[in-house]
């Protein structure tokens, strides 16, 4: 498990219990056992059973916790997702957080997935940074079980050139120009016009982002581009106009909706 994820999972543990589960701690003898089972309410793709498996070996304790699926598996409503059996109080400690884990990274898993089997094309489905903040490595992570591709993780990893960018410096070609002296990232730039798209086409910029631009309009950049560079869609981007975008002829289409938009799947641990 990464580092990474180990320090959300202790911060999210001091969070819920920064003072121990008071209501367990109460109620529940030392060496009480239990068996209890996590089952699907709603139909889906799982994602978070590695994380889910990290929470409880961090509340520590003697237990047994085995999964009857894998990260990226689709559940029907009813199935047994899994079963532990051990420790009643590691049980109860550590049952919110890895529900809460698992229904935000399964929903965004299952919304992906609704995306992806829309495409009768190549077109890759893309996240974006829209994410919550430090959460980022688990959504993307969901993103990927539900199979769609991340862009870029962080600020850090490639140069985006947006509209703000534009006006800062001026103009496109003059942006793409700083950013292929300066990096030897890839670089992608932002477009809402045809007038803007032909300019970025005559730069030295690797992708080209359409951005709010209608299906005619972009394509028309499919044409005009003939393969010269990779093409991105992105803006608006719902589950209903997605497959028309997609047989536009575009390389990716980006939507932030994965992440910030995406209904939790339904999630319960019973004891039994």
């Amino acid at each position: 498990m990464q580092e990474e994820i180990i320090d959300i999972i202790k911060s999210a543990l001091k969070e819920d219990m920064p003072n121990g589960d008071v209501t367990t701690d109460s109620l529940i003898e030392d060496g009480h056992q239990s068996h209890a089972k996590f089952i699907a309410k709603e139909s889906g793709i799982i994602s978070g059973l590695e994380v889910a498996k990290e929470v409880f070996k961090q509340v520590g304790g003697s237990y047994k916790l085995e999964f009857n699926f894998k990260d990226g598996d689709y559940i029907n409503k009813g199935d047994i997702i899994g079963v532990v059996d051990g420790d009643t109080k590691t049980i109860l400690k550590a049952e919110r957080l890895s529900l809460n884990i698992m229904q935000r990274m399964s929903g965004i898993a299952t919304n992906t997935h609704n995306f992806v089997s829309e495409i009768e094309t190549e077109t890759k489905i893309l996240d974006t940074r829209k994410t919550t903040p430090n959460l980022r490595i688990l959504e993307r992570q969901a993103v990927r079980d539900g199979g769609g591709f991340n862009h870029r993780y962080s600020l850090s990893d490639m140069v985006l050139i947006k509209d703000n960018h534009i006006d800062a410096v001026g103009s496109i070609t003059k942006a793409v120009s700083l950013a292929k002296a300066k990096t030897n990232l890839t670089v992608e730039v932002e477009v809402e016009t045809l007038e803007q798209f032909k300019e970025a086409l005559a730069t030295g910029a690797d992708i080209i982002m359409l951005d709010n631009m209608s299906n005619e309009l972009m394509a028309l950049c499919v044409k005009l581009n003939n393969k010269q560079k990779r093409l991105e869609a992105s803006g608006n981007m719902s589950l209903e106009r997605v497959k028309s975008v997609a047989a536009l002829g575009v390389d990716f289409i980006s939507v932030g909706s994965l992440t910030y938009a995406s209904k939790a799947l339904d999630i319960s641990l019973k004891f039994h």
